[in-house]
C-alpha cells in the first residue's frame, strides 16, 4: 500500500471520526494551548458581549478576573450592576472591534485623544465610546473627567499587570469619526450623541486590518507587560443589525469569516492562542439558540466553557459551577442580553429606521 500524508493522520482529523455521530458534548475540536492558566493568574477579559459570559463563568468558578475598577464597597449591588461594575476588569463595556481595544489603549496612555470626546444633551455628559456605561450620563463636565482620569488608569493597571488576556473578537462593522478616524462602539444616535453623515463613516474592517490592529495592541502592550499571554475567541452570536447593502445572514457570514481567519494569523505570535468558541457552538446547528437563532442558551455557553476549564484551566485548579434550576438560567440569559447594548440596532418594535448600524 502506497503512504500519502492522510494515512496516518490522527483522528481529529477526520470528519468520521471527529464529528460523524457524535452529540454535541462528544465534539471538542481545542488544539492544546502553548500555555495554561495557573490558579494565581491575572486573568483580564474584553471583547464583545459573549467575552460577559466567559467573566461570567470564570467567577463561578471561583477564578475570578483582576478587576482593577471595582465599584465602591458601599454602592448597593443592583445600582452596581446598572453602572457596569464587575462586568469586565475594568468599566470599559463591550469593545467589539480589534480597532477599539487598540483605539483605548491608545487613549489610556495618552497616544490619541480623540477630538469628539464628549457628547452633550439635556444636561448631562455622555461618553462617546462608553455611551451605556453611566445610565442618564455623567451630571457635570467635572464628573466625566475625572471618571475617565480614573477609568484610564484602571485600564493601564489592568493592561500592565495581566497575566492572561482573554479577548473575544465580536465584528467587523462599526462607525468612526471622519475627523479623526476615532472608532465608536456603537453608531452615533443610537444610545447617545447625534448621527451626522458629514463626521461619521461606516467601515467594515478587512483581515488584513484587523490583523494589524491586535498585531498593533499586542506589540504595544508587551512593551511594558512583556510576559502577557492572550487567548483570542471569535463570537458565535450573530448580527443584531448590518448597515451594508446585503442581507443581514451573508454580513454575517463575512463578518465571522474575517475575524476567524484573523484570529488563525494572530494565534502564530508568541503565547497568543486560539479558543474555538465559534466552532463549539457552531457545530450544534440552532439546538444552542434560542428561537430567534441569535441569543445563545446557557447550554451553549456552558458547553464552550466545559472544554474552555478543560484545556486551558487543567481540570483541578477551579470548583465545579454550581448546580442551578430551569428559572435560574433562564433569568441569567435574560441579564446577560441586556448588557448587549450593539441590540439596540434591532429593537423588538422595529425601532426607528434611521439608524442603522453594527451588532454582534
Amino acid at each position: 500500500m502506497s503512504h500519502h500524508p492522510y494515512r496516518d493522520i490522527a483522528d481529529a482529523q477526520r470528519w468520521s471520526r471527529a464529528m460523524a455521530g457524535r452529540t454535541h458534548a462528544e465534539i471538542d475540536p481545542v488544539q492544546k494551548p502553548p500555555f495554561l492558566i495557573e490558579p494565581d493568574s491575572r486573568i483580564v477579559t474584553a471583547g464583545s458581549c459573549f467575552a460577559q459570559h466567559v467573566a461570567r463563568h470564570l467567577r463561578e468558578r471561583g477564578h475570578a478576573c483582576f478587576e482593577t475598577e471595582p465599584a465602591h464597597p458601599l454602592l448597593p449591588a443592583a445600582v452596581a450592576d446598572a453602572f457596569n461594575y464587575g462586568v469586565y476588569s475594568a468599566r470599559y463595556g463591550n469593545i467589539y472591534t480589534a480597532r477599539q481595544l487598540l483605539q483605548l489603549w491608545r487613549r489610556a496612555t495618552g497616544a490619541f485623544v480623540p477630538v469628539d470626546d464628549r457628547w452633550d444633551r439635556d444636561g448631562a455628559c455622555f461618553d462617546p465610546f462608553r455611551p451605556l456605561i453611566q445610565p442618564g450620563g455623567f451630571s457635570s463636565v467635572r464628573e466625566y473627567v475625572e471618571d475617565r482620569r480614573q477609568h484610564f488608569a484602571a485600564v493601564r493597571r489592568a493592561f500592565v499587570e495581566m497575566d492572561v488576556f482573554v479577548f473575544t473578537l465580536g465584528l467587523t462593522e462599526c462607525w468612526v469619526s471622519r475627523e479623526d478616524g476615532a472608532v465608536y462602539p456603537l453608531c452615533p444616535g443610537v444610545a447617545a450623541g447625534r448621527y451626522d453623515a458629514e463626521r461619521h463613516a461606516f467601515v467594515n474592517f478587512t483581515v488584513d486590518e484587523v490583523v494589524a490592529d491586535l498585531g498593533a495592541f499586542v506589540a504595544a502592550v508587551r512593551e511594558v507587560n512583556p510576559h502577557m499571554k492572550m487567548i483570542l475567541t471569535v463570537s458565535p452570536v450573530p448580527l443584531a443589525a448590518t448597515a451594508g447593502p446585503h442581507h443581514v445572514l451573508t454580513a454575517n457570514t463575512y463578518s465571522k469569516a474575517v475575524l476567524r481567519v484573523a484570529a488563525e494569523q494572530l494565534s502564530r505570535l508568541p503565547d497568543v492562542h486560539y479558543f474555538p468558541a465559534y466552532e463549539i457552538v457552531a457545530a450544534a446547528g440552532n439546538d444552542y439558540f434560542a428561537a430567534d437563532r441569535r441569543s445563545l442558551l446557557e447550554s451553549g455557553v456552558a458547553q464552550v466553557m466545559a472544554l474552555f476549564f478543560r484545556h486551558v484551566l487543567g481540570a483541578n485548579d477551579v470548583t465545579p459551577p454550581p448546580a442551578v434550576d430551569d428559572d435560574f438560567v433562564r433569568r441569567n440569559q435574560d441579564i446577560v442580553d441586556a448588557l448587549c447594548d450593539e441590540q439596540r440596532l434591532d429593537p423588538p418594535d422595529g425601532g426607528h429606521r434611521a439608524h442603522r448600524g453594527t451588532p454582534s
